[in-house]
């Protein structure tokens, strides 16, 4: 009897071939469909017209780039059987599910649970309602899997998210800035006591890959457009919802209202499982439609702030080194006189924050580098290691966004 497998032409991997059925049967599951409909980068594609790509390309190349790690620790004799690697392959392909519209804009406003948290209880209840075959690669996605690293190529400082993203991201970007050697990583992988390593003559890769990681950063993710976006749209979402907890009338498809009109709490996704059906139709559409709808809204604010994103008429923003509180006077003072905003709202309109960019956490779980002599070291230890000497600092840039005429 011939075996189904499922084949994606994929434009940066190429052929990416999925043979196991309980793989194939969660590609084909409507809530993993809905990642068709949310965009991988949010409102970068208002800088970068190409980055349209969406959370289901980057799952499916995370899952891709697990089967290649998984492929290379065998040829090392670190072998784990069949259902592991499904299950690992399966984490890999699941571990962004819990993703709403815009991914964080809207759990920092409609919806106030972490993506990470509804990832694990949709798949838990996907898990019930198909006979258990996602147990291990919720063990794995969870950490509490014994084979440690398997949950480390899922979810670290360098695993196949990171990988994928970086990789697609540069991609659809253009940003060449972006591009790693993710294919050399993979090949130096090791484990030893149960974690995950670089064997030593990858270094420099993984080094390239904490550089592209910080590059693209500054250059794309927190470009000040696509910041000054991101908070437009979040200032949106929040104005939204403050009129919906006063009772007011908004225009919203069904799924959007069930998440205006409700404070769902974990507990809530939790204990009912009506919210997590909902939550996993909610998608960018259901966002975009409603703006649009709201630019006409009788509240102002709302109105003006939706006008603004429609017509890309977005927040001026400047990062600010010193003299951040005199600077925000005077555009407060230039806000009110040019648009003659009440004081409490005027948050809506001229704020400040802080972009922050770890590209590599000395205080998270480390890379490990197997030396040739057998040695165990993080990176941040290995002689001349850029890690070292620069990018294991965190920069952290203060802002100010302000409309202007």
């Amino acid at each position: 009897m011939s075996i189904k497998v499922k084949i994606v032409n994929d434009p940066v991997y190429g052929f990416l071939r999925f043979p196991e059925p309980e793989i194939i049967k969660i590609i084909d599951h409507p809530w993993f469909q809905r990642l068709r409909n949310i965009k991988q980068m949010g409102m970068a594609q208002l800088v970068y017209p190409g980055a349209v790509h969406t959370r289901l390309h980057h799952s499916l190349g995370a899952c891709h780039l697990m089967g290649k790690a998984l492929d290379e620790l065998k040829t090392k004799d670190i072998v784990p059987d069949r259902d592991e690697c499904t299950a690992a392959r399966l984490a890999a392909l699941l571990h962004d599910i819990g993703h709403g519209p815009f991914s964080h804009s809207l759990e920092n406003t409609i919806v106030n649970v972490p993506h990470e948290t509804l990832s694990r209880l949709i798949m838990q209840r996907m898990n019930s309602e198909m006979g258990g075959i996602l147990t291990k690669a919720i063990d794995i996605f969870g950490h509490s899997y014994p084979r440690k690293y398997l949950h480390q190529l899922v979810s670290s400082q360098l695993d196949v998210d990171r990988m994928d993203y970086l990789t697609r991201d540069s991609f659809f970007t253009g940003v060449s800035e972006g591009v790693i050697g993710y294919d050399r990583i993979l090949q130096m992988l090791t484990v030893r006591d149960n974690e995950l390593m670089v064997e030593e003559k990858g270094v420099h890769s993984v080094e390239k890959f904490i550089i592209a990681r910080r590059l693209m950063y500054w250059q794309v993710y927190l470009h000040k457009t696509v910041l000054s976006a991101e908070m437009l749209l979040i200032n949106i979402l929040k104005r939204a919802k403050e009129l919906a907890r006063q009772g007011g009338h908004l225009f919203a498809t069904p799924v959007l209202k069930h998440f205006l009109y409700q404070d769902v709490t974990e507990d809530d996704f939790q204990n009912n499982p009506e919210h997590i059906a909902l939550y996993c139709q909610l998608d960018d559409s259901d966002i975009m439609a409603s703006i649009k709808v709201w630019q006409t809204h009788n509240d102002k604010i709302l109105s003006r702030l939706c006008q603004m994103l429609i017509l890309r008429k977005l927040y001026k923003i400047l990062f600010i080194s010193e003299n951040l509180a005199s600077i925000l006077g005077d555009k407060i003072e230039q806000v009110k006189s040019a648009f003659g905003i009440d004081d409490k709202d005027l948050h809506y309109f001229v704020f400040t924050g802080v972009a922050s960019n770890s590209t590599y956490n000395i205080d998270d779980e480390l890379i490990k580098i197997e030396t040739k002599s057998g040695i165990v070291k993080n990176i941040t230890e290995i002689d001349d290691s850029l890690v070292n000497q620069t990018l294991a600092r965190a920069v952290h840039k203060n802002y100010i966004c302000y409309i202007q005429s």
